[in-house]
């Protein structure tokens, strides 16, 4: 064998060998669909008195998740804050932190356009659609990757239906 002919293809078989190890050891991302019902448990509000209705609400909110993927089961606080013009839109945003055991938690960063529109009896009906990620974690959470959508409904007049539907891969 010449030696032009044996180099390139040593060198093809060490790309592909670290190409496998490299990819072959890689988390495929596994479906996530949880609900919870979010009830208030600390919340700060600031009411603008101009007559637009327009509030800023700092919420802690607490629940526990249920459905299929990692996070189901797990017990989720959410730190929130919602900037609402009523009847008009707003700009919820803010962090899940879910918590499954002593020390495993996963830091869920969200943020939701809140958009009103006509209702059956004509009354404005609030549209909450958004996107969350996974920004870190630790135990078993830590090197968690994940994102996917946010729909936030509401239950009764204080609680929050969250919705997350999306992908995530441990590491």
């Amino acid at each position: 064998m010449s030696k032009t002919l044996f180099r390139p293809t040593l060198i093809s078989a060490a790309f592909a060998l670290a190409a496998s190890m490299l990819f072959g050891s890689a988390a495929m991302a596994d479906p996530l669909n949880v609900q919870a019902t979010m009830v208030p448990k600390e919340q700060i509000k600031l009411d603008f008195k101009d007559g637009s209705g327009h509030f800023v609400l700092m919420v802690r909110r607490e629940g526990t998740a249920a459905g299929t993927g990692l996070l189901d089961g797990t017990q989720i606080v959410e730190f929130g804050r919602h900037d609402i013009i009523p009847g008009v839109a707003g700009d919820p945003s803010g962090y899940l932190v879910a918590t499954k055991g002593e020390g495993n938690v996963a830091y869920i960063k969200w943020t939701v356009r809140a958009i009103f529109l006509p209702g059956k009896d004509g009354k404005p009906e609030l549209n909450d659609n958004g996107f969350w990620e996974v920004v870190s974690g630790t135990g078993t959470f830590k090197g968690l990757k994940g994102a996917g959508t946010l729909h936030i409904k509401s239950a009764n007049p204080t609680d929050r239906i969250f919705i997350l539907d999306g992908q995530l891969a441990s590491q």
